[in-house]
């Protein structure tokens, strides 16, 4: 029998409501499972055993109707807690304490989950990494930044956690640790409580074990029901999306793109070939100097005031986006707005996009998240996105795919996702 940290969320709150389960089983079975696996994964930057199960003996003592009594969830260490500290992976916040939650946490808080503890993110959310190690095999990166998230949902140590992405925080932590990762359209989740990297980048996202669980918070969050999978025989007109970084992908990713292309055309679907606008080929390119120019704003005073409790990694982005001057800065912003508008002509033909969700299979490496374009490419387009965790690479390590809709089509995506779900996983 599956202890309950390894169930679904979606199970997980179905027995608390119906009384099959108490919450303090859960959360015991979550907080035994970290303490067989934290010293070696490192997922959490705060974790409070007592504060866990209080909240959980809560929860069995009173109402169980809201709609997530009961489940336990992580929290990146770049979202406001009020009853846990923010450190933003950073020396600088070393035990700050907000006085409130994030948006999304209150609205969490208000449904019923329990805010287990923050997981660790690379510096500001940014490159440089923590200490994370990936469940899998943890000589390799789980990538970043919402590196502690992916690695506590992989090991079953919480069953949902939050990411934030500006480049590729969110779907390749989720490829590397092979789980589900869910970008929302840019800004569907309330950014309130979130220090920025990149304001016109940065995503509140959620990782999860499977789409349902995605879809079952994400209902909450965005006070909407749950999404109807896609009918079991549909015949979907995907468009397959290499980009001109297909390149760089490595054997196993490309493999993994054509290997579910050729299955689901198997299982009724057209596999439509895009070739992308040549102009998108400068996203890199123009996603970087955003992330720069915004980042060296909101990074201004801690430069001034703490630079040498800041990394290089960061440091470099800080000062480069110091010397950008702004007519390049709004050049950027323009050709970003005329992307996201194409991409209507774009998905016309389309139910979504098939594409690479990350270069390879998680590298051997603990100082190095690995390589964000094969996301970035999307993020600076505004649409919703999600890594699929569909396939292994050589190393035995998991390889994802990415699937794309079209902005603000984020219930269409979910739907797809679960239909594509099922026929790849299974």
């Amino acid at each position: 029998m599956n202890r309950l940290n390894e169930i679904t969320a979606t199970e997980v709150v179905k027995k608390i409501k119906t009384e099959q389960v108490t919450a303090e089983a859960v959360m015991r079975d979550c907080l035994d499972r970290i303490a067989e696996r934290e010293a070696t994964i490192k997922a959490w930057a705060y974790l409070n055993r007592e504060q866990a199960l209080k909240a959980a003996v809560e929860i069995d003592r009173g109402e169980k109707s809201t709609p997530l009594a009961g489940l336990p969830v992580g929290i990146k260490d770049v979202l406001d807690t009020s009853d846990m500290p923010t450190e933003m992976g950073s020396p600088i916040y070393n035990e700050w304490q907000p006085k409130v939650d994030a948006a999304c946490v209150g609205v969490m808080r208000a449904a019923g989950a329990i805010i287990m503890g923050k997981t660790v993110t690379c510096e500001f959310a940014g490159s440089y990494p923590g200490p994370t190690a990936n469940p899998a095999n943890p000589e390799h990166t789980p990538g970043g930044s919402s590196s502690g998230s992916a690695a506590a949902v992989a090991d079953r140590m919480v069953h949902v956690a939050f990411g934030t992405q500006t480049g590729g925080s969110v779907l390749r932590p989720a490829s590397f640790c092979g789980i589900f990762g869910y970008k929302p359209t840019y800004n569907v989740i309330n950014r309130s409580g979130l220090l920025f990297a990149s304001e016109n980048l940065d995503t509140i996202g959620l990782m999860a074990r499977s789409v349902d669980d995605i879809d079952l918070v994400s209902s909450v969050l965005l006070n909407r029901p749950v999404v109807p999978p896609a009918k079991e025989i549909a015949h979907p007109r995907i468009g397959l999306v290499k980009t001109h970084l297909w390149p760089e992908a490595s054997s196993e990713t490309r493999f993994a793109v054509e290997d579910s292309a050729r299955k689901l055309s198997n299982a009724g679907a057209e596999i439509i070939d895009i070739r992308m606008p040549e102009t998108f080929e400068d996203h890199t390119r123009i996603r970087n100097l955003l992330n720069d120019f915004e980042r060296s704003r909101v990074l201004s005073w801690h430069s001034r005031n703490h630079r040498e409790k800041m990394s290089d990694k960061i440091l470099q982005q800080v000062d480069n986006g110091l010397t950008i001057p702004w007519d390049e800065y709004h050049s950027a912003l323009l050709r970003a707005e005329d992307g996201r508008a194409m991409m209507d002509t774009i998905f016309k033909p389309l139910d979504f996009i098939l594409t690479p969700a990350a270069s390879g299979e998680a590298p051997k490496t603990l100082r190095d998240t690995g390589d964000a374009r094969l996301q970035g490419y999307w993020t600076i387009l505004h649409v919703p996105t999600m890594t699929v965790p569909t396939h292994t690479g050589p190393n035995e390590l998991p390889v994802g795919i990415q699937l794309v809709c079209p902005r603000w089509q984020d219930n269409r995506l979910i739907s797809w996702c679960k239909w594509v779900s099922k026929i790849l996983i299974n």
